[in-house]
């Protein structure tokens, strides 16, 4: 049984990261960073906002209950470098009482500028019957406070996208 939460959070519109740096070793042949370590960084990113919501870390521990990833879309906007300092937003776009869909935008985090995008379907799983199941009431309730202060965001550009070919129906 999960207890109560503590502390009850600020749900920001979005949920920032805190400042990441580009590691050397990610650094691929191209000389940019490599497909996926851009992963890595939105992982890091949404790491911070499950915690947030109360379903992180801990509450594996506690609960004996976390998220898997079902279904990502990434695109690769504009390359990054070692060293290269980032951060990442977390919007969620929409939850039920098993899944949260949000999006992800990476950007340099001195200059501004959108390196990378990652919309996401993330399931709740009992750990032990390895089986979808439904958020507690507590972490539902900080799902419906985030979704609230996300509310007024615009969708993001690139949300709901296919990959297709130029002109093909």
């Amino acid at each position: 049984m999960l207890g109560r939460l503590e502390p009850e959070p600020a749900f920001f519109a979005p949920f920032v990261s805190s400042v990441m740096r580009v590691e050397p070793a990610w650094i691929d042949y191209n000389g940019h960073l490599n497909m996926a370590y851009y992963n890595v960084l939105f992982d890091r990113a949404v790491d911070e906002a499950f915690d947030l919501l109360g379903c992180g870390a801990a509450y594996l521990e506690q609960a004996r209950h976390s998220t898997f990833t079902a279904e990502v879309h990434v695109r690769y906007l504009r390359e990054l470098h070692a060293h290269d300092p980032v951060r990442v937003t977390f919007q969620l776009l929409d939850y039920d009482a098993k899944r949260i869909h949000y999006f992800e935008q990476l950007f340099h985090a001195e200059k501004g500028w959108l390196s990378a995008t990652s919309e996401n379907m993330a399931l709740h799983v009992d750990m032990a019957a390895k089986k979808t199941a439904p958020f507690p009431e507590a972490i539902t309730a900080r799902l419906q406070r985030m979704k609230s202060a996300h509310a007024h965001l615009p969708l993001p550009d690139g949300a709901g996208r296919r990959i297709a070919m130029p002109g093909a129906k």
